[in-house]
C-alpha cells in the first residue's frame, strides 16, 4: 500500500496539493464507496459540505473553516477525477481554465483596461461576459439558488451595467412604497388577504425591496437572516431547557410564561 501520511511531503502548495491528489486516485480505484460514486451521488453531499462551510464562516470558527475548506476541496478535486475517468477533462484543465478565466475578467491587472474602483471592475466583467458569449447579463445567476440569495444576485449582477438607484434614499422610499401596497392587500383588523395571490405578489416585491436597500448599506441578507435563525434557535433552545427543568411542558404554558424565559435568554446573550 502506498505511505501517503504528511511526512513523506514537503509543505509547499504545489505538493500539498499533490498529496490530496493522490489520496484521492488511490479511493477512487481501492476504496469501494469512493468507487461507486457519480457526479450525480456526490452533488448532494457536496451541497451539505457548502453549506456546513458557511456556518463555520459566519461562526468565525476557523478550525471548522480549515476543516470545511478540505472537504469541499476534496469534493472538487473528485468530480475532476470523474470526469477524467469519462474522457471529458481532468485536474490540471480545469485549474488552467479558472486561471485563464481570471486573467481575462481582470483586464485592468492584465491588460491595458482602467478600473480603479469596485464598481468599474464589476462593469467590465459584464461587458467581457456578454462579448464571451452570454445572451443576458442575468444568464449568470443559477436557476436553482435559494430565492432570497438569487434576489440579491439579480440586483448585483444589473448594477454591474449601471441599472440601480443612485441613492440609498431612494431604496428605502421603495421599500415603504412596497410596504404601503402590501399593507393594502389586507383588511388590518383581521389581518386576512382580500387577494391572495395578489398579496404574496406584493409581499414578494417588499422583501425584493428590502434586499435592495440592505445591498445599498452594504448588509448581506442571507447571513443577516441566517445570524438571526441562529439567534432565535439559541434563545428558543434555552426556552426549552428551562421548562423542561421546571417540569413544564410547552404546550401548557401560556405565551406569558415563555416569555419570561425568553427573555431571560435575551439578557444572557448580551
Amino acid at each position: 500500500m502506498a505511505n501517503l501520511e504528511a511526512p513523506a511531503y514537503q509543505h509547499t502548495p504545489q505538493l500539498a496539493f499533490q498529496r490530496l491528489l493522490d489520496v484521492l486516485y488511490t479511493l477512487r480505484t481501492e476504496c469501494p464507496w469512493d468507487k461507486k460514486q457519480t457526479m450525480e451521488s456526490l452533488r448532494h453531499l457536496t451541497m451539505e459540505e457548502m453549506y456546513e462551510l458557511t456556518d463555520a464562516i459566519l461562526e468565525k470558527d476557523y478550525p471548522e473553516i480549515k476543516k470545511e475548506l478540505g472537504d469541499v476541496l476534496m469534493h472538487l478535486v473528485f468530480y475532476a477525477r470523474i470526469a477524467e475517468e469519462e474522457g471529458q477533462f481532468n485536474i490540471v484543465d480545469v485549474l488552467n481554465a479558472i486561471c485563464d478565466k481570471l486573467i481575462t475578467r481582470h483586464p485592468h491587472i492584465y491588460s491595458d483596461t482602467n478600473a480603479d474602483t469596485e464598481d468599474q471592475v464589476k462593469s467590465n466583467w459584464e461587458t467581457i461576459k456578454l462579448k464571451e458569449g452570454n445572451k443576458s447579463v442575468l444568464s449568470g445567476v443559477p436557476k436553482g439558488l435559494p430565492a432570497l440569495v438569487k434576489a440579491y444576485r439579480i440586483q448585483d449582477k444589473v448594477r454591474g451595467v449601471g441599472f440601480d438607484w443612485e441613492d440609498k434614499k431612494q431604496v428605502w422610499e421603495k421599500v415603504e412604497e412596497e410596504l404601503a401596497e402590501f399593507k393594502a392587500e389586507f383588511n388590518i383588523e383581521t389581518a386576512a388577504p382580500i387577494d391572495q395571490e395578489k398579496a404574496e405578489g406584493e409581499f414578494g416585491d417588499l422583501l425584493f425591496s428590502l434586499i435592495n436597500y440592505a445591498r445599498h448599506i452594504g448588509i448581506n441578507p442571507e447571513n443577516a437572516l441566517e445570524r438571526t435563525n441562529k439567534k432565535f434557535i439559541e434563545r428558543f433552545s434555552y426556552l426549552e431547557q428551562k421548562a423542561a427543568a421546571n417540569n413544564q411542558q410547552l404546550q401548557e404554558m401560556s405565551l406569558e410564561e415563555m416569555d419570561v424565559y425568553w427573555n431571560e435568554a435575551k439578557k444572557i446573550k448580551k
